[in-house]
């Protein structure tokens, strides 16, 4: 802090970044930044092109691309606002709800821009751990709000570790949340899920007014490089989000993908098959070598590592994978092309047996 020449916030100062994966080298996977590995579809390449506008400012309500929203889920304009990726969205709620004096409160881990979002806005983290297992304790959430509680996030597939929230469970914990708390079920990652039982928040949207849900075109739609993610809700709390918007955030190129994606939803199909099919084999493959992987409903694996951590990351990279590395936590490992399985069941089996102790039945018996 001594070395900035202004006064700034000093806890903005204490804050560290976010940090995207890290990029891979020439022989190389990058296994770390959750993104879909298939080239973009031929119909986004082409609406992407045909929209180019140097000139001129994009619709900054993305009106177009919330009327096609609204009419697949079936709700009004008023109820969908979209945003340069879930993540910008997320920013504008948390400023929109909470202040100095307020508590935002999520699980943990849990997605690396919550803390920050919540210090930007001035207001405090309160973190709820996550079980062993890497699910979500919404009990221990419930007993954690407190009369300065404004915010509840709540992201199902969890990211890292992948458990999705039950459906029967997130209604449950629904019915006891005061009814005037905002709670934002954060589902990036719903496309991968698989498990029938698991939630899927726009079934009980409308029976709870308090309740937003946070989409995105970045995962599972493949548009990561054009940063269109959307929020379903009540409309007066949609306006309350758009007045913490920077405006024309959303290029009309982003807007043109968004839509010309929508009308793919066969080609969208087939490619998650595909990465929840080998998703699942990777992590059966896993758990056959001793890893205690969690059930991942996500497009990722979690490998629990503790203080080998970084160490296992190395032995990661060395076999050519580039994974997410959460020191002191574990590893998030993206499911890509189909090439990079024998590499990283590899590189995962040297490194249960250089770290034996990780095995899920040491760690069991600890």
């Amino acid at each position: 802090m001594t070395d900035v020449p202004v006064k700034l916030r000093p806890e903005i100062l204490a804050q560290r970044a976010y940090t995207q994966g890290k990029p891979a080298p020439a022989n190389s996977f990058k296994l770390s930044s959750n993104e879909v590995h298939f080239e973009p579809l031929e119909s986004v390449q082409k609406a992407v092109t045909e929209s180019v506008i140097t000139n001129r400012y994009p619709d900054a309500s993305a009106k177009v691309v919330r009327e096609a929203l609204a009419e697949h889920y079936g709700l009004a304009v008023d109820n969908v606002i979209v945003g340069a990726g879930s993540v910008s969205l997320l920013y504008q709620a948390v400023q929109a709800a909470a202040s100095v004096g307020d508590e935002v409160l999520y699980p943990w881990r849990s997605f690396e821009a919550y803390p920050g979002m919540v210090t930007l806005a001035g207001a405090t983290s309160v973190t709820v751990p996550l079980r062993k297992d890497g699910t979500t304790n919404l009990e221990a959430m419930l007993d954690a709000i407190t009369e300065r509680t404004r915010l509840v996030i709540v992201c199902t597939p969890n990211n890292p570790t992948g458990p999705a929230v039950g459906q029967r469970e997130f209604e449950q914990f629904m019915e006891k949340v005061p009814s005037d708390l905002l709670v934002i079920a954060d589902e990036a990652y719903i496309e991968f899920v698989t498990d029938p039982s698991a939630l899927n928040a726009t079934r009980i949207l409308a029976d709870h007014p308090n309740l937003v849900i946070a989409r995105t075109f970045s995962k599972a739609y493949g548009l990561a490089g054009m940063r269109v993610g959307y929020m379903l809700g009540h409309p007066e709390i949609m306006r309350a989000f758009n007045t913490t918007a920077i405006p024309f955030l959303i290029s009309g190129q982003a807007q043109a993908a968004a839509l010309a994606v929508m009308g793919e939803p066969e080609a969208i199909r087939q490619r998650v098959n595909e990465i929840t099919a080998r998703r699942d084999e990777v992590r059966r493959a896993l758990l056959d070598q001793g890893w205690p992987v969690p059930e991942t409903q996500a497009n990722f694996v979690w490998l629990p590592c503790g203080e080998q951590t970084e160490a296992v990351a190395e032995i990661l990279r060395e076999g050519g994978i580039i994974a997410r590395a959460f020191p002191g936590d574990g590893i998030r490992i993206s499911i890509a092309e189909e090439e990079a399985v024998t590499p990283l069941l590899a590189a995962c089996w040297r490194a249960i047996e250089r770290y034996p102790y990780l095995r899920a039945e040491e760690q069991n018996a600890g």
